[in-house]
């Protein structure tokens, strides 16, 4: 692989039941709608799971409406997510246990808060999560899937043709992987967001904050013949300023770029479940990889705190773990 293109240089449900939205407490219904949108679209979660997080959220929504009516608009609907303290997700943690829930549904429940109310602080909806002293039951730890060097290399050369979609697919790809963009930052990119003299992309990520990245060569040189030669070809009246355009010359969606994605990973061989995300966890674990500090990995990815980064370690050292028993004449 060519140096990582640049990067190493530098539950299913438990309970039987599935609640549709309409049968949803209204009170939860703007916060985790944009919240079920973020983990379908951008992390590829199974409708089974959304269908939990639906149920686990309504649980909590109305457990605060009838203890704690306090933190509810006029002592009704909807919650103030962001008066909700550490108090009221502690006692709704305790009356889980009171309530005869197993570990693995406790688990998923107290999870399921923990991502929402993470999911707000990112937003920028609320500024402290009321949940980081809340611990979970230990269940195992799900680490994010990352794609081998090999299979981004060959991702990333799939859409080798000269039509206009190829030289757009592969500017996309390309970006994504050389900056770690999550994929509504990629789609809400403007052509001046990107600066192929320079060299780095403006991305900007949850509670609109920005961060300017570094980008490999390639990645310049496929966005630079994107602009040049395939854009113009795709842009239609409502272009506007938009970066990547779909076939009807339009900002291309969230739901669009995943569609393509899917195609190319497919075209590429890659059998291995593969999200949106799925790039951006390659690329911090391939900059990991190639020794990268933790912190400039942080500031890369945007994170507002390490400990969200910090997840990556574990990749690294199995990784390290691996390579140890692969090379080391006495290991295993």
């Amino acid at each position: 692989m060519d140096a990582c293109r640049g990067l190493c240089v530098a539950w299913s449900v438990t309970e039987n039941q599935v609640i549709t939205m309409s049968k949803i407490d209204a009170t939860v219904r703007d916060e985790v709608d944009s919240f079920l949108s973020h983990l379908r679209v951008e992390r590829g979660v199974s409708t089974n799971t959304l269908s939990a997080y639906r149920l686990d959220l309504s649980q909590l929504a109305n457990f605060i409406r009838r203890e704690h009516p306090t933190l509810t608009a006029d002592g009704g609907a909807p919650v103030r997510w962001v008066e909700v303290d550490e108090s009221a997700v502690t006692a709704y943690v305790l009356q889980l246990g009171d309530r005869g829930y197993g570990e693995k549904t406790r688990a998923r429940k107290i999870a399921s808060m923990r991502s929402f109310f993470g999911f707000l602080v990112d937003e920028g909806i609320i500024a402290k999560d009321p949940t980081e002293n809340i611990s979970t039951p230990r269940m195992g730890r799900s680490l994010p899937a990352a794609l081998t060097e090999d299979e981004v290399d060959r991702l990333l050369d799939t859409p080798d043709g000269r039509e206009a979609t190829d030289i757009r697919d592969r500017a996309m790809l390309e970006l994504m992987y050389a900056a770690g963009l999550r994929v509504g930052e990629l789609v809400g990119l403007d052509i001046e967001h990107v600066d192929v003299e320079m060299g780095s992309v403006l991305a900007f990520g949850k509670g609109g904050k920005e961060r300017l990245v570094p980008l490999h060569p390639s990645a310049v040189e496929s966005v630079a013949a994107y602009l040049n030669a395939a854009r113009p070809k795709l842009a239609g009246k409502g272009a506007g300023r938009a970066l990547f355009l779909s076939s009807r010359g339009k900002r291309l969606t969230r739901q669009g770029f995943w569609l393509i994605l899917r195609g190319r990973s497919m075209q590429a061989g890659i059998g291995k479940k593969l999200t949106p995300h799925t790039l951006r966890h390659s690329f911090a674990t391939h900059l990991l990889h190639g020794g990268a500090p933790l912190r400039h990995v942080q500031e890369l990815l945007g994170h507002a705190s390490i400990t969200t980064t910090q997840i990556y370690t574990h990749l690294t050292s199995e990784h390290v773990r691996s390579e140890y028993d692969r090379a080391h004449p006495r290991a295993g």
